[in-house]
């Protein structure tokens, strides 16, 4: 009995060949080009959306706890600038400003104009398909506030199992007369937990984006492979910013937005690639 199907046979026998080819179809779609459209409207609607979320579910979470789990996360999509970006969420929450229709409504648009790029850059990324009838245009305008919702929603569970797993590294537990700390186990529990949501949203996107739907198990490979290549990167930025660069001494006041935009758009281009993967996964499967 087979337990693995050709395609993941050849992925595994051939992983070299596998990532040379996704990449070549990757540039020859322009992935570069429609990652940097989908980061310049995603920083757009990044704070308002922060601002509107923290706002919503403050009232279900103390807002400490929120914020800091808020900033741990947050460093795994902007790395080395989630300070900046939680100290303007703060100074907003701080000065009691309500929140208005205009940064509702700029929350909204620029969250909306980011999800139809995506959808866009994912329906030629995965054109291999053929023509595919267009999805009607009531879908298309309420999937982004879904999913936003969907974010809110994850924010909320995610806050909830960070307090449990760092009340948990305050215990120890009693073995061979000794009392062993769980403090470490509950770092190990908050990165798989950290990891783990950040697959399942990569998988969500790729369910919920193309036109044409995708296989869950197809979903599921896109979204760990895009989850794995954005963990090396991210520590390699880390590194970066940490050591060599000199971004400051050359933007100046402007070091922040830049920085920012430099990392959305290498998340988004692996998220792109995660998409690039599953349109290869499928040629294989088909062929």
């Amino acid at each position: 009995m087979r337990v693995l199907s050709k395609p993941t046979a050849y992925v595994l026998t051939h992983p070299v060949a596998f990532a040379l080819h996704t990449l070549r179809s990757f540039s020859r779609n322009q992935g570069l080009l429609l990652a940097g459209a989908v980061a310049y409207y995603a920083l757009l609607s990044v704070v308002p959306l922060l601002i509107v979320s923290v706002i919503a579910l403050s009232s279900l979470v103390d807002q400490a706890e929120l914020l800091q789990t808020l900033g741990r996360y947050l460093e795994w999509v902007v790395p080395s600038q989630s300070r900046a970006i939680l100290a303007d969420v703060t100074a907003f929450l701080k000065n009691g400003v309500a929140i208005g229709a205009v940064l509702l409504a700029t929350m909204l648009f620029f969250s909306s104009v980011a999800f139809a790029v995506l959808e866009k850059a994912m329906c030629i990324i995965l054109a291999h398909r053929g023509t595919i009838t267009k999805r009607h245009f009531v879908v298309s305008a309420v999937l982004p506030y879904c999913f936003v919702l969907l974010l809110g929603a994850t924010l909320l569970g995610v806050t909830l199992a960070s307090v449990t797993l760092q009340t948990m590294a305050q215990e120890s537990v009693h073995i061979l007369g000794r009392d062993w700390s769980l403090s470490g186990v509950s770092g190990v529990l908050l990165y798989l937990l950290g990891f783990s949501v950040e697959t399942l949203i990569l998988a969500a996107l790729y369910l919920a984006m193309p036109v044409a739907p995708i296989r869950v198990s197809h979903a599921l490979v896109g979204g760990f492979s895009a989850a794995l290549l954005w963990e090396v990167l991210r520590h390699v930025l880390i590194w970066y910013f940490a050591t060599l660069s000199n971004a400051s001494v050359v933007y100046g006041s402007l070091t922040t937005a830049v920085v920012v935009l430099f990392s959305m758009e290498l998340a988004a281009t692996v998220l792109l690639l995660g998409a690039q993967v599953i349109a290869e996964y499928e040629r294989l499967r088909d062929e």
